[in-house]
């Protein structure tokens, strides 16, 4: 792939890795980097051959198809993230292939399975919460203490901590998704933070982001609908006309890695909805739903659901 960049290509030339690519925001994301003109890695568990425990039917092969559609080349890895010797063998295949890392996306979860809403710690087995845990901090522990050294080889490169909340809503604790949902998105935060400092020295930054509230394919799942008609499901949950794709996402993060001066944002905690006012751009339907903002000022303050002026 050419290392020359267009307004239409910014990130062409660019290798970027995709923790966690198979649905929801991790997907969006790989393909926005594609859209962009990226070589995507696109890791996770659920391959065509075999589903992962949460047992839906997404597959990382799909996210490197799309990948590739979009115009960039997705390179589809099955990588069990809890595994440092998988991390190991992936980061020396893209380092034995292109020697050098630019993005890497931390969205590794695949936990929806072990928590529930407005559970308290004692009302599940300890067993499911740990599990919560390994699957979205360790995992993200593992691949960055892996990957970093390659990406920190050349000055430029960004790191992508995928989290649920900003640091300003997640301040006070969410006790609709119970303790260690709680824990584990606010270490997204944290991570973030402490790894662009560790970062700052080799001209790199790392960001913690989050997306607002995702119409992820098991979210519309959930409400019974489809992208088509996802504003149906507005009739059961009126808060949720602030909604955006998984592709908004995507774009946040590909307007940090085009952004020549992102390191500014270092160690922040950011949203899809914030970064699109910043830079202009749009989800999929042209608008640019402010969620977080939404959520704190009209969701959580108890006021009738209206998104004038939040999208």
């Amino acid at each position: 792939m050419s290392e020359n960049t267009t307004d239409d290509r910014p990130l062409a030339g660019k290798i970027a890795l995709v923790a966690g690519a198979t649905r929801g925001a991790g997907r969006g994301t790989a393909v926005e980097l594609g859209a962009a003109g990226a070589t995507v890695y696109c890791t996770g568990r659920s391959t065509r051959e075999r589903r992962s425990e949460v047992d839906r039917p997404e597959t990382i092969e799909e996210t490197a198809e799309r990948v590739t559609a979009a115009g960039g080349e997705g390179i589809p890895v099955r990588v069990d993230h809890l595994d440092p010797a998988q991390v190991t063998r992936l980061v020396e295949r893209i380092d034995a292939d292109h020697g050098r890392l630019d993005v890497l996306v931390n969205d590794i979860f695949g936990a929806d399975h072990l928590w529930s809403f407005r559970e308290r710690l004692w009302d599940r087995p300890v067993e499911d919460g740990l599990r919560l845990l390994r699957l979205g901090i360790d995992t993200h522990a593992i691949t960055s203490h892996r990957a970093l050294p390659l990406l920190i080889r050349n000055p430029g490169g960004l790191v992508v901590e995928m989290t649920d909340g900003t640091a300003e809503s997640n301040a006070s604790y969410r006790w609709e998704s119970g303790f260690f949902y709680d824990l584990c998105k606010w270490a997204g935060i944290r991570m973030g933070m402490t790894l662009g400092e560790e970062i700052k020295p080799y001209g790199c930054t790392a960001v913690a982001l989050t997306p607002g509230w995702l119409r992820s394919e098991a979210m519309l799942d959930g409400f019974g609908v489809t992208e088509e008609n996802w504003r149906d499901a507005t009739r059961v949950e009126a808060h949720f006309a602030i909604s955006e794709t998984p592709a908004f996402t995507g774009r946040a993060v590909v307007a940090l890695a085009s952004d020549p001066d992102r390191h500014r944002w270092n160690g922040r905690s950011l949203s899809s909805g914030g970064l699109a006012q910043e830079y202009g751009f749009t989800d999929v339907d042209g608008s640019r739903p402010d969620a977080w903002r939404y959520v704190m000022e009209v969701q959580w303050a108890g006021k009738p659901a209206d998104v004038t002026g939040y999208r």
